[in-house]
């Protein structure tokens, strides 16, 4: 059964820094692109990052370009997104998700999600 576990959210004050994680199990990592996805409330679910499969190409949401970056450990079956300068309209609670599809940004191409680990970001 395949699994995506997000970690590391939390509260932060403007300008400050977090690293999410998401661990995977149930299939071979490797195999997929991974995503981040965001939602707040009264919001749909927005494309954040993106990683190829090797960790070689990545691609960003205009919103967090230069601020965010994705990165993924194979060895480790984890995906990481390290959040800097971080401003109160990026409060959301995010999510990561798995693809077999290349250079995709919607959701639903996406197929298998976490559940999800709230940012809260205070001005």
């Amino acid at each position: 059964q395949v699994q995506l576990v997000e970690s590391g959210g939390g509260l932060v004050q403007a300008g400050g820094s977090l690293r999410l994680s998401c661990a995977a199990s149930g299939r071979t990592f490797s195999s997929y692109v991974m995503g981040w996805f965001r939602q707040a409330p009264g919001k749909e679910r927005e494309f954040v990052a993106r990683i190829s499969k090797n960790g070689g190409s990545t691609y960003y949401a205009d919103s967090v370009k230069g601020r965010f970056t994705i990165s993924r450990d194979n060895a480790k079956n984890t995906v990481y997104l390290q959040m800097n300068s971080l401003k109160p309209e990026d409060t959301a609670v995010y999510y990561c998700a798995d693809t077999v599809l290349t250079g995709t940004t919607t959701p639903r191409n996406y197929g298998h999600w976490g559940q999800g680990t709230q940012v809260t970001v205070s001005s």
